[in-house]
């Protein structure tokens, strides 16, 4: 099966949207399930990436991916009628879907895509959805026609007060838990210390809250144990146990060091592929 690219959007410096032909895929995924996909057929990292929307009909999924190792910067100079080596899925355990009454989704940079279909979903059975999207600046903040689409209510926050508010995605998220008709369900999608910080402000408030620890998956199978977490005081493997969880009994901290573990390796060998296009002219 030919994985072809059929349209690639830049939406900021890092980060692009690629429509790619899985009809599979398209048809069968759920919310918060993500797909494992390859540059070439015989070999070469694995990345997982949460299916960002899907178009049945089409035949394609929405993938969602930021520019930061070396993978996913040659993943990026892939152009629309280019072709993915493979993409597998779906995986992972879909999102818990059910008419909760009013939600509040919160996401965190790239954290919007995987946040997006959940949403998505959230409305489509019913619920009121209130949406607060943050980011350092207005230039990082992705997908805001999406969610105004889908939206009974849509915060944004900036670090720098570019866009919206300047603020932290915790200020409104502390507002919205302090109304009357509180939250009977909060998710919160992007990276770890920003999970952690909505986690701790909505336990203040009872409200049962939804993590997605997509961001620290590795081979997306359960083979290579990378994705290892501490919940509840017992160990889960992200890719097979989840990628959802209890914001609650999360051990962030944990979390936090293990994905730090990789970090320098990962930018070294981005630098060097960045050296290797320089090189060749390619930029």
């Amino acid at each position: 099966m030919e994985y072809r690219i059929e349209n690639r959007v830049q939406l900021s410096e890092h980060v692009f949207q690629m429509e790619v032909s899985a009809p599979m895929i398209a048809r069968a995924r759920r919310p918060g399930q993500f797909v494992i996909v390859g540059l070439d057929v015989d070999g070469g990292e694995r990345v997982p990436l949460t299916i960002a929307g899907a178009d049945a009909a089409k035949g394609t999924i929405r993938l969602i991916f930021q520019r930061v190792g070396k993978t996913t910067a040659q993943m990026a100079d892939r152009k629309v009628g280019d072709s993915l080596g493979y993409v597998a899925g779906p995986l992972g355990n879909p999102t818990h879907i059910e008419n909760f009454g009013t939600v509040v989704c919160v996401g965190g940079g790239i954290g919007a895509a995987p946040l997006y279909p959940i949403a998505e979903g959230l409305k489509q059975a019913g619920n009121r959805v209130i949406s607060i999207l943050g980011a350092r600046n207005r230039g990082l903040l992705i997908l805001e026609d999406d969610f105004r689409a889908i939206s009974d209510e849509l915060i944004f926050v900036t670090d720098d007060g570019s866009y919206g508010r300047k603020a932290l995605v915790t200020e409104p998220l502390k507002e919205v838990c302090l109304r009357p008709d509180k939250p009977k369900l909060a998710v919160a999608i992007g990276p770890a210390i920003m999970m952690k910080f909505c986690a701790a402000t909505t336990k203040e408030f009872a409200v049962p809250t939804m993590v997605s620890l997509n961001t620290i998956m590795v081979d997306g199978t359960g083979m290579c144990g990378g994705c290892r977490v501490e919940v509840g005081g017992k160990t889960k493997f992200v890719c097979v146990d989840g990628p959802e969880f209890d914001g609650h009994q999360v051990d962030f901290d944990q979390m936090i060091k293990r994905m730090n573990a990789y970090k320098m390796l990962e930018q070294k060998a981005h630098q060097a592929y960045q050296e290797h296009r320089c090189r060749i002219g390619l930029t």
